[in-house]
Formats: C-alpha cells, sequence, structure tokens
C-alpha cells in the first residue's frame, strides 16, 4: 500500500507544482516544499522521540544528499515546469534509475556493470533523445533548456542515490530520521537563502495554496517516509520500479485536470526508457534469483521501519 500510495503521491507532484507556478516563483515552489517537508518530518520524529545520529561524518554526508537529492533538483525541476508540462516532467522523471547506474559504475565504483546494463543505459538514452524528438528541430529554446534541466535534476538524483550506497549504507539510521534528516537539512539550508530566493511578489488563491501545501507536507514528507519503508522492506531493485508508477500518474493528470497534449514521441520515448531501465537492472533474465536486501542497497541499511502515525509498518 505505501509502494503505491507513493507512486501516485510522486506522479501527483508535477501537478501540484505546474499549479503552484502559476502564482509563485519557481524558487518559492522549492523553498514551500522543502519547508512544510521538514516541518511535517519534524513533527513525527518528535511524536517517536527517534534518537538523531552522533556522529559528524552523518551529519556530512546527509548535508552533501540535502543539496543533491533536495535542494539542486527541487529547483530545477521548479524552474524547467515553467516550459514544459507536467506529463513531460514526469516522464523524464523516469530516466532516474538510468542515471543511479551510471553514478554508481563512472562516479563512485560501487558497482560492476554487465553488457547487458550497459546496453540498456544506451538503449535509455536512446529513449531519452526520441522524447527530445531532435528531428523536430533543436533550437535550444526554453522547452529544449527545460528538458536538459530536468535531465540535470535526474542526474542530481542517481548522484544521490549512490552516494548514499557508498556512505551512509551502514548508517543504521531507522526511515523516519533519514528522511528527516535529508529533507531537515535542505530546508534549514533553504531558509537560509530565504533574501536570495524567495522574496518576491506572489499570488495566491484556494488552488495554489492546497498544491502548495499537498507537494511539502504529503509528496516530500510523508511520502519520502513510505519509499525508505519500501526500500527497506523489498530491496531496492523491487522499491525502484514506482518509477513505472509516476509517470502513469503525471500524464493523465496533466491530460485530465490542465489538458496537457500529449506527443506521440512522448509515450513511445517513455516505454524505451523503461526497456532501457529493465536492462541497466539485469532484470530480463529469466530463472535469475534476485536478491533485492544485497549489497546493491542504495539507502541506509535496514533498520526498524516506521509508519507516519508512528506505529511500526508492515509490508508496504
Amino acid at each position: 500500500m505505501q509502494f503505491v500510495l507513493c507512486g501516485v503521491v510522486w506522479g501527483s507532484s508535477f501537478l501540484f507544482m505546474k499549479v503552484a507556478l502559476t502564482g509563485i516563483s519557481p524558487a518559492q515552489v522549492a523553498w514551500s516544499r522543502l519547508i512544510l517537508g521538514g516541518l511535517t518530518l519534524a513533527l513525527f520524529v518528535a511524536l517517536r522521540r527517534d534518537p538523531l545520529p552522533r556522529r559528524p561524518m552523518i551529519w556530512v554526508h546527509m548535508t552533501v544528499l540535502a543539496i543533491s537529492f533536495c535542494v539542486v533538483p527541487f529547483l530545477l525541476f521548479s524552474w524547467a515546469q515553467q516550459h514544459v508540462t507536467s506529463g513531460l516532467a514526469s516522464i523524464y522523471n523516469a530516466t532516474t534509475p538510468i542515471m543511479t547506474a551510471v553514478m554508481a559504475w563512472a562516479v563512485f565504483r560501487v558497482e560492476k556493470l554487465k553488457p547487458v546494463q550497459i546496453a540498456g543505459i544506451l538503449v535509455g538514452i536512446g529513449g531519452v533523445m526520441v522524447i527530445i524528438a531532435p528531428w523536430q528541430g533543436l533550437d535550444f529554446d526554453q522547452s529544449l533548456v527545460a528538458q536538459f534541466a530536468i535531465l540535470g535534476a535526474t542526474a542530481c538524483y542517481g548522484f544521490s542515490l549512490a552516494y548514499m550506497r557508498r556512505f551512509v549504507s551502514a548508517s543504521g539510521m531507522s526511515a523516519l530520521v533519514f528522511s528527516f534528516l535529508n529533507i531537515g537539512i535542505a530546508a534549514v539550508i533553504m531558509a537560509v537563502l530565504t533574501p536570495v530566493l524567495v522574496l518576491t511578489p506572489v499570488t495566491l488563491d484556494l488552488w495554489i495554496v492546497g498544491s502548495v501545501v499537498l507537494l511539502g507536507c504529503l509528496g516530500t514528507g510523508i511520502a519520502y517516509i513510505w519509499n525508505q519503508n519500501t526500500l527497506r522492506a523489498w530491496g531496492p531493485t523491487r522499491a525502484s520500479t514506482v518509477t513505472y508508477i509516476t509517470p502513469v500518474v503525471g500524464v493523465a493528470l496533466g491530460i485530465l485536470i490542465l489538458g496537457e497534449a500529449l506527443h506521440w514521441n512522448e509515450p513511445v520515448g517513455a516505454l524505451i526508457v523503461f526497456a532501457g531501465i529493465l536492462l541497466a537492472q539485469d532484470r530480463l533474465r529469466i530463472g535469475r534469483r534476485r536478491d533485492d536486501e544485497g549489497a546493491d542497497a542504495a539507502a541506509p541499511a535496514p533498520s526498524k521501519r516506521f509508519t507516519p502515525g508512528g506505529r511500526p509498518a508492515g509490508r508496504a
């Protein structure tokens, strides 16, 4: 249930960002979702009275993750969605597993890729090219620059997930504490940057306020706990299949609620990207036993999982 809810909420986040951008700036969207998400998670930590890590290096690593997993990609996504549809943004978000494979292999050297996995990365790149549609002409207008900005954001996600595996996998933090530190430190950074980023005029109505609250408290708060619980219960391979839910939800909401158009190359490119993900994760071999809880975990080591209400969670 947490797995499905996480996919639906994260798929809806692109709609929430698009609506919020009608009244506030991209920086204000990123600022609001991190502040609200941090406050939401802080409330749960206080109710649970979970201990925070004492080792200084864990705080250093979590600060790196706060910047690379939250601050930078949230700003890039918010800016880019001024120029692309929410559905297209959700499709590009599905490239995160491929970015993670590249970072884990090429940057952090924590994983050796088989030829089939390298082929999967190349297939995924081909899918991205289909979505970009270079045959329509590359004039590098704002739409194309925005698409590259989103790819930059998913590259940040890939870097962060590989970084988690390399430096934070043995921290012993609970899902709740990990999520709180990740979002909370990012919220502090954004609060410090308030005079630079967010002191601009706003136009608010019920829809904009509601979108910001849902994006922050739900999408950037509770959903992060659901995701960590799922990852710890199922392992990274099965948990990563949430990637298949978010673009479906994002595209459907964009069409039904915002009246966005869907061009043929976007779903076709998305299907090619999904095929690349399956290859990059070496999941197309029939009869292979998968160790979802193995050393390829892209998050802190398994520990007691918590629901937002504070009770031990069942299987996600």
